[in-house]
């Protein structure tokens, strides 16, 4: 440390050497007195002049040491706001705060807090100072009289506490992400059950207002278009596209996703036990593997892709014999069982949707699912969120202004037409979300791909908006509970997110409220994809996922 960057001393330490600076250099920090309002003792009547008194007099005389408290009970500014009027309230005595290891304050009525209770206006991140101020460092003196409101520090002593706020600034920052995030995910709760009620109170009005001739040509026209009616040869572009063992790789080691599968079977591996389990688009067969090892009796693999072979191989290298395998599509083949207690499979595409193999899954449940049964996972919904990445779009997008000198302009409507799947930079998200479709895997049909939503984004600041981004969050409602996001926050995935990009970047203000609907439509010609509408702040955006 320079002299430039240290404060002037305030006086000398009295270390017994003399003042030519040949002795150990002492570097001086000025620390102003906390607020002198006098404080009352949290366990007695006593009135301290300070905190600083208050502090070392309930240490002394009641054994209730705040540093050591802070420490055993991980303190933050919230649960030490608990703890000021839990003291308050139930006027505990100071000996549970040494002999109990856990928090016994959390209950939420503690955080309103007490008027006029000084110690709630102390700053938790000023207890170091106080500390270090009584464990030896030297107090200045004027003429015999101690100064009661500086104190000085060696250069070690600076340094360590800078150490101290740095650290706690680092964990302040971040409380406050998990914060947003807690934020983020109770908005996604409300909108969620917004948004269920809407669709069930849509569904009931047109329930009503159709007659039973309708209800059935209905039914008949969107059976047309899921994969079901698909014919095989048609159909088998989508399952060579699995035959390559490069998209297995990306998929087994995306640890989000396959982690995530292995904890949700093998934690709660008494409901595998004995059960019959079929694994939907088993691919390797790493699914079916975890089954056996949760105890499945019996385990159905079933793939139209050539990779089941490369599975069965695998299934042999780890003598594991009680898995059969089934080559062919499920809805044109004869399982070796009638009925399944559990049907296990990883079918979400990008957007969720894409590639339609959520029609299988709803195929099995119908012919397949014992009564009492259950789908894992057993629950997802799609997310809406605001973009805004100058710096990606003018990349992606403005690009074609420019090659070469060449004006390629023409060709960003057919780069704008199709949604793009990247990884999203989290600092770039400048709205809050929506949870567009809600999807209960027990619950859906076949028709579940179209769907419409009528969203609100506000903006958090005020900036350039370049794209909507789409992700789904996906959850197994188990004893043991498991779940994961593909959301920008959270660790990347192979799903990574959904882009539809504007053509030029919107202005947005920060609390500017973007309206908006978003229409998405199963492509009439091809069951596996998408047809998506955005309108919103004047515009019609269309995109395909295909």
């Amino acid at each position: 440390m320079s002299e430039e960057d240290c404060p002037p001393p305030l006086c000398e330490m009295e270390t017994g050497g003399d003042s030519n600076g040949e002795d150990e250099e002492t570097d001086e920090w000025e620390v102003a007195e906390e607020q002198n309002d006098p404080v009352r003792c949290l366990f007695c009547e006593q009135i301290s002049p300070t905190m600083t008194t208050a502090i070392r007099h309930a240490k002394e005389r009641h054994g209730f040491d705040l540093g050591e408290v802070r420490r055993r009970f991980h303190l933050d500014e919230y649960s030490y706001i608990k703890m000021i009027n839990y003291i308050r309230l139930e006027m505990p005595d100071p000996a549970v705060f040494k002999e109990e290891t856990n928090v016994f304050w959390s209950d939420d009525k503690y955080l309103k807090p007490i008027a006029n209770e000084t110690w709630l206006m102390f700053d938790l991140d000023e207890l170091d100072e106080i500390l270090l101020n009584g464990n030896g460092s030297s107090r200045c003196k004027d003429n015999g009289n101690e100064i009661g409101d500086t104190i000085t520090l060696t250069t070690d002593q600076y340094r360590k506490l800078q150490g101290i706020i740095n650290e706690l600034t680092a964990q302040l920052r971040e409380k406050e992400d998990l914060l947003q995030h807690a934020a983020n995910d109770i908005e996604k709760m409300k909108l969620s059950f917004r948004n269920l009620y809407e669709q069930q109170s849509v569904r009931n009005v047109a329930s009503r207002k159709k007659g039973p001739e309708e209800k059935i040509a209905q039914i008949r026209e969107d059976l047309k278009h899921c994969v079901s009616n698909v014919a095989v040869e048609d159909d088998q572009s989508y399952f060579n596209t699995y035959s390559h063992f490069g998209i297995h790789h990306d998929m087994l080691s995306d640890y989000v996703r396959t982690a995530s599968y292995r904890d949700a079977i093998l934690d709660n591996a008494d409901i595998f036990k004995d059960k019959i389990v079929m694994d939907l688009g088993c691919g390797t067969a790493i699914l079916s593997m975890f089954a056996a090892k949760a105890g499945a009796q019996e385990v159905i693999s079933i793939d139209q892709s050539d990779i089941i072979y490369q599975a069965m191989d695998i299934v042999r290298r780890n003598e594991i014999e009680n898995i059969k395998f089934v080559k062919g599509r499920l809805e044109d083949t004869e399982l070796p069982a009638e009925k399944v207690d559990i049907i296990v499979s990883e079918w979400m595409g990008y957007f969720l949707l894409f590639e339609g193999m959520m029609d299988s899954v709803i195929y099995a449940r119908k012919q397949y699912l014992k009564e009492g049964g259950f789908i894992l996972p057993n629950r997802c919904n799609i997310s809406l969120v605001g973009y805004g990445d100058v710096e990606r779009h003018d990349e992606f997008i403005g690009f074609w202004k420019n090659v070469y000198g060449f004006d390629m302009s023409c060709m960003k409507k057919e780069v704008l037409r199709e949604a793009t799947v990247e990884v999203c930079k989290p600092e770039h998200i400048i709205t809050n979300a929506n949870i567009i479709a809600n999807f209960d895997l027990m619950e859906v049909d076949v028709n579940c791909p179209n769907f419409s939503y009528d969203f609100e984004l506000t903006a958090k600041r005020t900036c350039k908006l370049t794209a909507l981004v789409g992700y789904f969050d996906t959850f197994f409602e188990l004893p043991v509970h498991v779940e994961f996001s593909t959301s920008p926050y959270t660790k990347p995935t192979h799903w990574k997110q959904t882009i539809f990009y504007v053509e030029e970047p919107i202005p947005v203000k920060e609390g500017q409220v973007i309206t908006g609907k978003f229409i998405c439509r199963r492509d009439p010609k091809d069951a596996r994809s998408l047809f998506i509408t955005i309108e919103y702040l004047d515009h019609v955006f269309k995109y395909t996922l295909n």
